[in-house]
């Protein structure tokens, strides 16, 4: 079950924790995202121990993977879908948790709504 989170709280969290709960939301995002998008992927957990191997290069790669699983997530509820894996890419290289937010931000609308796109609650 995909929860939705409260992305100020994670944010906070991230800070306080020193990159602990950072590092949580990490991997929930990957999972999360595989889950919403209904595709296979690089689990959380992988995808942290690579970038951690290849000096947070991998995570570049990550980011623009997660937009690519955003458009497949939004066009399977035929929403419109832009190219966001290039906007994460930037996002990774200069803000890395702003990205992170505007990632949650999508899976909490994802999950709100309903078969037919329609926001549900």
């Amino acid at each position: 079950m995909i929860q939705e989170r409260n992305i100020a709280l994670c944010i906070v969290l991230s800070i306080v924790t020193c990159g602990l709960y950072g590092i949580y939301w990490f991997i929930c995002l990957t999972n999360e995202m595989n889950a919403v998008a209904k595709v296979e992927g690089t689990s959380g957990g992988v995808a942290f121990l690579l970038s951690i191997i290849t000096c947070n290069i991998y995570s570049l790669y990550w980011g623009y993977k997660q937009g690519e699983k955003i458009d497949i997530a939004k066009s399977n509820r035929g929403l419109p879908s832009n190219n966001s894996g290039i906007l994460y890419l930037i996002l990774c290289i200069c803000l890395p948790i702003v990205a992170w937010a505007l990632m949650q931000n999508e899976i909490n609308m994802l999950v709100r709504m309903d078969g037919t796109g329609n926001i549900v609650g």
